[in-house]
């Protein structure tokens, strides 16, 4: 047995707030328990670790709309009869959206986050039937049936998705005046306020629009009717979204990329995901010799090596198609070590390298056949662009916002390009064995997450509640770390003696929310842990 299966939650001073989930038959992780119960239910039925997570993924556009909806894109990776696959379902941008036509609309330093401007092409729906058409062994329709019933009924809010959606509400209410906005406010606060926790909340439209989609596998989303909707709000309100950009859409089936560490092999997404840069950390830190989790030198050279890495990934990543350096590149012995080199006894302001110089929603899931998806989904910020397509309850995501308007910018905005994109779903395996899917939601939070819940539980033996409930940091820019409450004030002191800016912060909803299933290679047992900073939940048998 791999000792990523045996450790329990005593082994870590902070005590978990609940306990390790195991299931020998299958096991669906979560932020949302009604929708963590829907794909077990779809393993229960004869489904795949596939199924589960489509069914999943159109769930949670229903019982979590704060975070992800249709109009989401998405990745996954796909551990299927022992091979790996990767899916990008991530959308271009419009083929009228450019530098010069935000310019003329008064954008001149970043594109905004709300209205039709940053809405690039979203890939959620594209990707569901993908992966189902490829892996799945029910019925696309069957895998939404679920989320059209929460939809169409309604469903009680759970406490955090309350609190997000409250904050959303203010949020929209202020910044939100136009026209094009009333529809998120009819779809999503149809009592002129945001409902409340256990309060039932429907949308038929959402029902509707699911069902089409069930119906069509997809198609209408980007061939059909639902695609004539969405191109007539958009030249009704002058937006840059056509239903040519929606024709000319297709999921991407990669390669994941990966790196050797510590015995084990980490999986992530290649650009324009924004994984390289997790898997760079973490390239860096294997060669340094971390004794405890709990020690200056640890946290010290974590926050070091994830600063390289990420004015690295923001410097390079984008589209694939359109990097001048490459993922190879930036992971190269030689590139790695000039890096590491670089880390010193005290915080630097850290500098994007030259290699050739030489809001979202996770799901993890499994079967009892051995297959497990690592899913990711979201519209960006909260809800995404504050755009919902009328009658359809479509909330548009905001993709377009991460795009430089910097012509030089390796992320240059340009037609028909995919954005540098934030979320990543994280697969680990060692040998030819799948140890299973890992992630951590939340904007650029991600990698960050990626690397402490990874080194957690490899170099620290915690298992995967104790992995994520451990307190978390982020970097958020120069020498600026934020913490969460529950960081130790001794260790926070060694930091900021050691040129750290460390500043604690109330909201846990800032550190990312993620879950894990292992799978005990010898006997099969999954053990999994779901994040204990938001409604997360494990759904097993």
């Amino acid at each position: 047995m791999y000792s990523l299966a045996i450790y329990d939650a005593f082994s870590y001073p902070y005590a978990s707030k609940r306990n390790v989930t195991y299931a020998a038959n299958g096991m669906v992780a979560t932020s949302q328990p009604l929708a963590a119960q829907v794909g077990l239910d779809i393993l229960k039925k004869g489904g795949n670790a596939i199924d589960a997570a489509i069914a999943t993924a159109a769930c949670l556009t229903v019982v979590e709309p704060t975070s992800n909806g249709i109009g989401s894109d998405c990745f996954a990776i796909v551990w299927m009869n022992n091979q790996i696959y990767g899916l990008n379902g991530s959308g271009q941008a419009p083929q009228s959206l450019s530098i010069d036509a935000v310019n003329k609309l008064g954008y001149t330093d970043e594109l905004p986050r709300l209205g039709m401007t940053p809405v690039t092409v979203p890939g959620s729906p594209g990707a569901w039937a993908e992966l189902s058409n490829r892996f799945g062994v029910l019925p696309f329709e069957e895998l939404l049936q679920p989320a059209i019933e929460y939809a169409e009924n309604g469903f009680p809010l759970s406490p955090t998705l309350a609190k997000y959606w409250n904050r959303a509400y203010t949020k929209y209410k202020n910044a939100c005046q136009g026209e094009e906005f009333q529809h998120w406010f009819d779809t999503f606060a149809p009592e002129g306020r945001a409902p409340q926790m256990g309060e039932i909340w429907s949308s038929k439209n959402h029902a509707k629009t699911l069902r089409e989609i069930a119906l069509t596998k997809s198609e209408s989303f980007y061939r059909g009717n639902l695609a004539q909707l969405i191109d007539d709000f958009f030249q009704k309100h002058d937006g840059f979204l056509r239903k040519s950009d929606l024709e000319s859409y297709k999921p991407i089936w990669v390669n994941p990329i990966s790196i050797d560490y510590q015995g084990y092999k980490v999986w992530e997404i290649p650009p324009n995901g924004q994984g390289l840069i997790a898997l760079e950390a973490l390239k860096i830190l294997e060669e340094f010799n971390f004794k405890e989790k709990e020690n200056i030198d640890t946290y010290h050279k974590q926050i070091e090596a994830l600063k390289l890495a990420f004015v690295d990934g923001m410097a390079h990543i984008t589209d694939e198609k359109e990097m001048k350096v490459s993922a190879s590149d930036i992971l190269s012995d030689s590139y790695i070590s000039t890096r590491r080199a670089e880390i010193k006894e005290y915080a630097h302001l850290p500098k994007p390298g030259n290699p050739l110089g030489g809001g979202t929603v996770y799901i993890a899931s499994a079967d009892r056949e051995g297959n497990m998806v690592s899913f990711i989904q979201s519209n960006y910020n909260g809800f995404g662009s504050g755009i919902v397509v009328p009658n359809t309850g479509i909330a548009m995501q905001n993709r377009g916002h991460n795009f430089s308007l910097n012509k030089e910018a390796a992320n240059a905005l340009m037609p028909g390009k995919r954005t540098y994109h934030t979320i990543i779903p994280g697969f680990l395996s060692k040998g030819k064995n799948p140890i299973g899917p890992f992630g951590v939601m939340g904007e650029f939070m991600q990698p960050q997450g990626h690397l402490q819940v990874i080194m957690n539980a490899i170099n620290f033996k915690l298992n995967p509640q104790s992995a994520l409930d451990a307190p978390r940091w982020m970097w958020k820019k120069e020498k600026e770390v934020f913490v969460e409450p529950s960081f130790s004030i001794d260790m926070a002191k060694q930091l900021e003696a050691k040129g750290h800016d460390i500043q604690f912060h109330l909201d846990e909803g800032l550190f990312g929310r993620g879950q894990i299933i292992w799978r005990d290679p010898d006997t099969g047992v999954l053990q999994g842990g779901t994040e204990s900073r938001t409604d997360g939940c494990i759904a097993a048998w």
